[in-house]
C-alpha cells in the first residue's frame, strides 16, 4: 500500500511500486482526465503536474513518486476556473479534445514559470504535445490569452491585499 499525494489530498492505492503513474491515476484513483497516448512519453496526453513541473505520467513508476505533489487536469482547478482552462474555453481551442488535458498542464506549467511568453516560448514548451487535430495555432493563442487573464488577476489581487491590511 502507498499513499500519494494527488491534487492536495493523500490518497492510497494497492498499485504495485512499478505501477506507471497514469494508471495509478486512471485505473486505482479513478482520475480519468488524464489520458493514454503512446505510453512511451511521445504524445504529452498523460502529461501531469509533479511538484510544478510538466512530467510524462506513462513513463513515471509510482515507485518515483514519493511525497511529491501530483497535479492532474481535474486539480487544475475544480471548477474550470484556472485561466489556462478559461482561455481554452473562451477561444474554442479543442477539436477532438483527446489531447487538452496534456496540453493544458502544459501550458499551465508554463505559464506559473513565465506568464508572458513569447510564441517560441510556447511552441517550446508544448511541443512534446502532439495534437492530431492541428490546432496548434488555437493553443497558441489561447495561451497568451491566458497569460492576459493571468495579468489582469495580479492587480485585482494585489487591490484585495491592500484593502486587507
Amino acid at each position: 500500500m502507498a499513499t500519494i499525494n494527488v491534487n492536495g489530498k493523500p490518497l492510497a492505492t494497492d498499485a504495485a511500486p512499478d505501477t506507471p503513474l497514469l494508471w495509478v491515476l486512471r485505473d486505482h484513483l479513478g482520475l480519468t482526465g488524464t489520458k493514454f497516448g503512446c505510453g512511451q512519453a511521445l504524445c504529452g496526453a498523460c502529461t501531469v503536474h509533479v511538484d510544478g513541473q510538466p512530467v510524462r505520467s506513462c513513463v513515471v513508476p509510482l515507485s518515483s513518486v514519493g511525497s511529491a505533489a501530483i497535479t492532474t487536469i481535474e486539480g487544475l482547478s475544480p471548477d474550470r476556473s484556472h485561466v489556462v482552462q478559461q482561455a481554452w474555453l473562451e477561444l474554442d481551442v479543442a477539436q477532438c479534445g483527446y489531447c487538452q488535458s496534456g496540453q493544458i498542464m502544459s501550458a499551465s506549467a508554463l505559464l506559473a514559470a513565465n506568464p508572458e511568453p513569447s510564441d517560441a516560448d510556447i511552441d517550446t514548451a508544448l511541443a512534446g504535445n502532439i495534437c492530431r487535430c492541428g490546432t496548434y495555432s488555437r493553443v497558441r493563442k489561447a495561451v497568451h490569452r491566458a497569460a492576459e487573464l493571468l495579468r489582469a488577476q495580479v492587480p485585482a489581487v494585489a487591490a484585495a491585499t491592500k484593502a486587507e491590511g
